[in-house]
């Protein structure tokens, strides 16, 4: 039997240490990657290997040649451009032919999988591709994989989103194909197994099925999945062999490779693995830990649970804890590491240095005696697992957003963007955020991009300007609603839509790598002031809503505008449509505690009742964000603004489409369906329904916090477009808020959150698909379960440790009985 190893990669998500080796190059336990990959393949009798080479091919080839010295016969095919995995197995098809199936495997994962097994299986099932599965507690950054009981594949989604998970069952890296499957493969041309092959095998219904592999696995994927998978080995968790012979010393595990000096006093504990040519000096301590070639440990240094590459120097009193020194690195006297940070190749750190937690040094840095490196990169938790949250950048202002985060975050933004284009940007009024914006400005200046400042702006005429030419993207500076001490960083992009998810990961890449453009004194870029905006949306705004038949009603309303910006712009344009504007919080402010919007409210009822008004208006600070109270004072917000302006539509207009979230109860179908409208349900998130309105059907969206998009005048949330569009359609119809609030239907309807650690999101989802097996069910954001007239919904959220579970049901108490069922089970999944 023929395997083909893949390893061609660049090995992106785990620099610096692949800065000058190729990843399946990486030393684990003193031998590379990809040797410990070959022995596999050996031992499971396979010694015919075509190894499929890309990235620095030369180093690969250098090491294992014709493959003798290790007992198997190596081709390698080169193919002349990146075709992707698939592409580049076909590149390789010459190799292939025959009637014997072959075996796939990347080249960097670590593993001790039955292989054997695996190949029975695809051979007793006369499958064309047998996907080998594994499960792991966070899948985002694989191919989930859900298969029948036979092992059909039933559901493939590469690389989801948490909302998007249906299982903690992921594609492992390791295929058993038939030659025939390369006849599904374009030849010399960009194809990938996942993306590619497999949804077209599974679309042409041919003979595709997942195996669960019976063994250790883990992708070594970034530097602290490195340090884990070396732990892994010296603590017996994987069976691979490390270099050099061991000791037969009782109660200890210590491999040594040739010509080892180690002093009489040096201690060595638990499991070492020290290279050859290498010297202890005396009262050392080793625990845990892996040696390079000839390095020297000079006295009392101590290493504990971390790995040296070859021809390091580690000076006396020196302490190194859960970190990867990498080669020809010199440590000086008194250095302390601590855990997780990579020390790169040719570095020097003078004495007394302190590396500080998580800390990456790129490759021929010098760090001064007695420096503390703490690194711009010292993120906690939640800034690791995830730098943006829906487009944004969220911190508590100068502790976790501080100007020096922000002028890096500014830097990374403009190295996407080419040199001399432009950006937008304004802000709300509060102190912070305009600090944290003049800190993000010298960023973007310093790669070499222009900035057109807005100042205190709303965010809607923000976002109405980059929809027309001028800008390649925008940026916009606030305080958060739920915490006043948080500062929000929001981008959009030249369209003014939020940031895609690709962007996303894109921009945090290039954030924790530090890879900004830097330009000459004479490339950086200059701040303008942006005049004539707010005139320019005022026009837009007026051509768009139809003034006439908002004048004749001459509306007397209340409007409260939160202290925002808002209060400078629209209360002119409310004026021009003939409205009677009593303002409140019409005035601007630096600081202060924010708004309470529930105060608020009630507040603008007492108001709206006690001055005989028409109606009553709640605009956020920022003008995105839309509530409304009736003549009677009753208030409306979240998901009874969203009936209401609904209801409004549906009598008022024709026809037309309404894009809604697909938690939004099932009455609205019915509802729109006998008015002549459609409802497009997305996903559950506010990019997923803002993106809708690319569809040139959609005429509304709208997101159960009061926020809305009108398309006939622009793609973004408008809190004060959408009031002027409530006046329009109001005075079309002749009626009351009240009154249109009594068509509205009742629905039977709950929202509930289920607590739920992140490594057990996978097996939640995967245990929701399976017991949706067999029953009415959709999968387009999360797991939504239909029974007779009524429904469940299971998603997880992208940013908290949480699952949001919703039901709808013919009653209260059924709602109540599906709500608690499910609640239980879902407790049940994550107890595991």
């Amino acid at each position: 039997m023929r395997a083909v190893v893949l390893a061609g990669g660049f090995g992106t998500r785990i620099k610096p240490l692949t800065y000058s080796l190729p990843k399946p190059m990486l030393p684990l336990a003193g031998k590379p990657i990809l040797e410990h990959v070959v022995d596999l393949l050996k031992n499971h009798g396979i010694n015919d290997l075509v190894f499929l080479l890309y990235f620095q091919p030369e180093v690969i080839r250098n090491y294992f040649q014709d493959g003798v010295k290790f007992g198997v016969k190596i081709t390698h095919v080169i193919p002349p451009e990146d075709y992707g995995t698939a592409g580049a197995v076909k590149f390789a098809s010459e190799y292939l032919k025959g009637d014997e199936p072959f075996i796939i495997t990347s080249g960097d994962l670590l593993t001790d999988v039955d292989l054997g097994a695996l190949v029975e299986f695809h051979k007793s099932r006369k499958a064309m591709v047998t996907i080998g599965l594994t499960s792991v507690k966070d899948p985002l950054q694989f191919g989930i994989v859900i298969t029948d009981k036979e092992g059909n594949v039933v559901k493939f989604l590469e690389k989801p989103g948490w909302g998007e998970v249906f299982s903690d069952s992921i594609n492992a890296g390791i295929y058993v194909m038939d030659p025939a499957v390369l006849d599904f493969i374009p030849g010399k041309q960009a194809f990938d197994f996942s993306h590619d092959l497999f949804p077209r095998l599974l679309n042409e219904e041919k003979p595709l099925f997942g195996y669960s592999l019976r063994g250790y696995w883990r992708d070594v994927g970034d530097a602290t999945s490195y340090i884990q998978a070396n732990m892994d080995i010296l603590a017996g968790k994987v069976r691979v062999k490390g270099s050099g012979r061991r000791l037969d010393i009782v109660g200890k595990d210590i491999w040594l490779g040739n010509d080892v000096e180690i002093a009489q006093d040096a201690e060595l504990l638990g499991t070492v693995i020290i290279g050859e040519g290498t010297k202890i000096s005396g009262k050392t301590q080793i625990k845990d830990s892996i040696i390079g070639d000839h390095s020297v440990i000079f006295q009392r240094a101590k290493i504990v649970s971390s790995i040296l590459w070859s021809n390091t120097y580690i000076d006396e009193d020196s302490e190194t804890e859960g970190s990867v020194i990498c080669s020809n690195v010199k440590i000086g006297k008194g250095v302390k590491i601590e855990p997780g940070v990579v020390v790169s190749e040719n570095c020097l750190i003078g004495d007394g240095a302190i590396i500080r937690e998580g800390v990456k040094i790129w490759p021929s840095k010098e760090v001064e005696s007695r420096a503390i490196v703490s690194s711009n990169l010292i993120w906690g938790e939640r800034w690791k697992r995830s730098l943006f949250e829906e487009s944004k950048v969220t911190g508590l202002s100068n502790f976790e957003l501080t100007p020096e985060f922000a002028a890096k975050l500014g830097a990374a933004f403009a190295s996407f963007l080419p040199k001399g284009s432009s950006v937008l940007m304004g802000r709300d009024t509060y102190r912070a955020p305009r600090m944290i914006k003049r800190a993000f400005v010298a960023g973007v200046l310093s790669a070499g991009v222009n900035v057109k400042d807005l100042k205190a702006i709303p965010v809607p005429i923000l976002r109405y300007k980059l929809q027309t030419f001028g800008e390649v993207g925008g940026v916009y500076f606030r305080y958060s609603l739920e915490n006043p001490e948080v500062t929000e960083i929001l981008f959009y992009d030249s369209n003014g839509f939020e940031m895609s998810v690709s962007f996303e990961k894109s921009f945090e890449r290039i954030f924790q790598r530090e890879d900004f453009r830097r330009v000459y004194e004479g490339a950086v870029g200059r701040i303008t002031d942006q005049s004539g905006i707010v005139d320019y949306y005022k026009e837009g705004f007026v051509n768009a809503i139809k003034g006439e038949i908002i004048k004749e009603k001459k509306f007397r309303i209340v409007v409260d505008f939160s202290f925002g910006p808002s209060s400078e712009y629209f209360s002119t344009i409310l004026s021009e449509l003939g409205c009677e504007v009593i303002s409140l919080n019409a005035y601007t402010v630096e600081h202060g505690s924010g708004v309470d919007p529930d105060r608020a409210l009630g507040l603008l009822s007492n108001i709206v009742k006690a001055t005989g008004a028409t109606a009553g208006f709640w605009l956020d600070p920022w003008a995105e964000r839309l509530y409304l109270v009736d003549e009677l004072g009753r208030i409306y917000k979240d998901m009874d603004s969203l009936f209401l302006v609904f209801q409004l539509i549906i009598k008022a207009e024709n026809s037309g489409v309404i894009a809604l979230p697909l938690f939004i109860p099932s009455p609205v179908e019915d509802v729109a369906r006998e008015n002549g409208f459609k409802v497009k349900r997305t996903k559950n998130s506010i990019r997923a329904l803002s993106e809708a309105v690319r569809d040139r059907d959609v005429k509304v969206v709208s997101y159960p916090d009061g926020r809305f998009i009108f398309s006939e005048f622009q793609i973004a949330y408008d809190g004060m477009f959408s009031l002027a569009k409530t006046l329009e359609l109001m005075a079309k119809l002749d009626v009351k808020l009240s009154e249109v609030a009594r068509g509205i239907p009742r629905v039977n309807f709950l929202h509930h959150t289920v607590p739920c650690p992140w490594e057990s999101k996978g097996v939640v989802m995967r245990k929701a698909s399976q017991e949706a097996l067999g029953k009415d069910a959709t999968f387009l954001d999360g797991v939504k379960i239909s029974f007779d007239g009524s429904w469940v919904l299971i998603f997880p959220d992208q940013y908290r440790s949480i699952v949001h579970l919703y039901t709808e049901a013919k009653s209260p108490d059924q709602a109540s009985l599906l709500m608690s069922e499910y609640t239980e089970k879902i407790e049940n999944w994550v107890k595991g």
